[in-house]
Order: C-alpha cells, then structure tokens, then sequence
C-alpha cells in the first residue's frame, strides 16, 4: 500500500477507523470477529489504526490493546479524548459527555493507555471542542502530555479553520480529523485549506458516506440503536431523493472498473496527499474491498463527473442532526 504522512509518521494511506466493531452501527460484532479484523487489518499492510474513549465506552481501545499490543511496533497508534462516557446520574448508565477540562483529559489518558496497553499514544485527538472551556486550555493539557511522555502528539477533531488556527498557535497540531466524502464536503470550506498553510494532515472519517456509497440501504432493515436512524440523510424523503444519485455513480464505479466503496475512497485519495481516510468496518471481505482503492487510480474526467455528481448542492438532508451539529464546530454551507 502507498505510505503518507501523518504528521511525523509514515503510516499506510488507508488507515482503519475502529468505531464500527463495538459502537453505533447496531450490536458489537463477537470480540474474537473484532480481533480477527484487526489481525487481518494489521497483516495486510495498515499501519494507522484510530480509536477512541467514547467508542463502546471504552470497549474499542480495550479491544485494540488488547489484539494489537504484541505488534506495537508496526503501527501508528491514534485515540481520542474530550468525549466519553459518564454515569452522570449514579445508576450505572454511561451517558455521552463533551468535557474539555484540563483535568478530565489528564484522566482520560490514563484510563486509555492501560485499555491500549501502551506506554504512550502517537497521536491524541480532541475529540470536540469543549466549547465550555477555551481550545488553547484543553490544547495545553494535552502539551503537557506530551512533555510527561504520555501521548507523541496533538490531533483535532470537527474544527473550524478558526479554532485550529488557535489551537496550532497554543501548540503545533498534527491532524485534524473531521467527515469527509463525497457527499460530505465541509472541509472544502475552510478547514482544509487552513490544514494546508499549516502543515497539519487531514484525516478523512466516514469516507463511504456512512455506507450509502456501498450500495442501496434498507432503511428497515437498521438496528434500533443505528446511529443513521437519526441522521436527517437516512430519513425517507431524503434518503429517496439520495437513492437517485446511485445509479449513475454505481456506473462510474463500473466503468473505472472498481466497486462503489473503492471509488469513494479512491475518490479522496485523489484529492491530495495530505488526505487520510479511515474507513470503519466489521465485516473482513469490506476491510479487504476498502484497502483495494489504494491501487484505484481516477481520471481527470473522472473526478470532474463525480464532483458534478455528488455534492453538497446535490445531496439531500443534513449530515447530523440538530444536537450533534450544536456539538461540532465545522463549516457548513
């Protein structure tokens, strides 16, 4: 697989985004199917595994640690912290918490390298702005990490150009990581530019739209705690009028002679070296699919044709609902 720069890592240009085995999609797959996938993901060349606190609550990174610590060496190791799970009413139940404090931060990393079983985190993520607390505090708490050899450096998650900017000049950040495909276009805004004048690499989640650039979804057919049950795309009328760009991007995907998810994903690569999806996946025979864009190569009329395609002014519905877009601080159009 071709290697890019993630900040002062050389990591595979398609990394393995890590929500998808125990969070969001419905129930966790089995762990030894989560651990398989992972070995498998490891053996066939990616070197950029991403996790998180918030993910099954701790059940990714837990996972992650405990498949891939033997192999610690051969891969660049990122997590995330600022969003997590809490038992907010003393019952037992884990409830979602933004909380950007310096101190919930110091102790988030220390819960998530026992769960990684690493002594330090090549790459911390924000994962929101805590927008209760200035960027520059959360940002220095996370400095401070790296000094105390905890974590190797700084990621942001879902910012704006201008928070990065504030945040970079605070300490320098080295990814930014926010949803980016074809029908999620945000970043082209503001956000990716400013990556650029800045040297910070862009890390590209949910490169398949969610899975709808896969194929048809059967909308009854979600679990009851699949996350796109709430996402405005996924609602009927949207997701019929979305349905209509299927047909003619399924048939570039045939002309260029690849599948739908590895024209989604090829299409990023395309759009500059400093771009690093993370597909998620639970399944093996899409983890391989997905590493298979790597050797897609895409015309200019290509590009041009699913540009003009599939678009922000084309795709119907927004990309969260109102809370999760109250939480993130990316451009929108």
């Amino acid at each position: 697989m071709q290697q890019r720069q993630l900040g002062p890592f050389q990591v595979s240009a398609i990394g393995l985004g890590c929500m998808n085995i125990c969070h969001a999609y419905g129930a966790p797959i089995p762990p030894a199917d989560a651990q398989r996938l992972l070995l498998s993901a490891l053996d066939q060349g990616v070197t950029h595994f991403d996790t998180a606190a918030l993910y099954g609550f701790g059940a990714s990174e837990t996972l992650v640690g405990k498949t891939l610590s033997a192999h610690r060496s051969r891969f660049t190791l990122a997590s995330k912290c600022g969003m997590q799970g809490v038992d907010v009413a003393g019952d037992g139940k884990l409830v979602r918490v933004i909380d950007g404090r310096p101190e919930t931060l110091r102790a988030t990393c220390e819960a998530a390298l026992k769960r990684l079983q690493t002594d330090v985190i090549d790459l911390y993520y924000l994962h929101r702005w805590d927008k209760q607390v200035p960027v520059e505090e959360s940002v220095g708490a996370l400095a401070d990490l790296i000094r105390a050899g905890k974590i190797r450096s700084i990621g942001l998650s879902e910012v704006s150009a201008a928070t990065l900017r504030k945040a970079h000049a605070e300490h320098p950040i080295t990814a930014v990581q926010t949803e980016y495909s074809l029908w999620t276009r945000n970043p082209e805004i503001a956000v990716l530019q400013a990556c650029r004048e800045l040297g910070v690499a862009f890390v590209a989640f949910s490169p398949v739209a969610r899975g709808f650039l896969c194929g048809e979804i059967d909308l009854a057919t979600l679990d009851a705690k699949d996350i796109r049950r709430t996402m405005p795309r996924f609602t009927p009328e949207n997701h019929a009028a979305n349905l209509r760009l299927l047909p003619p991007y399924q048939a570039i995907a045939r002309e260029v002679g690849c599948t739908p998810a590895q024209l989604a994903i090829a299409w990023l690569l395309h759009q500059g070296d400093d771009i690093l999806p993370i597909p998620g996946t639970s399944r093996e025979d899409h983890l391989r699919e997905n590493l298979g864009a790597d050797g897609v190569k895409l015309s200019a009329d290509v590009l041009a044709r699913l540009d003009a395609l599939i678009n922000q002014r084309t795709v119907s519905g927004n990309r969260y609902a109102e809370q999760s877009n109250r939480e993130v601080d990316t451009e929108t159009y």
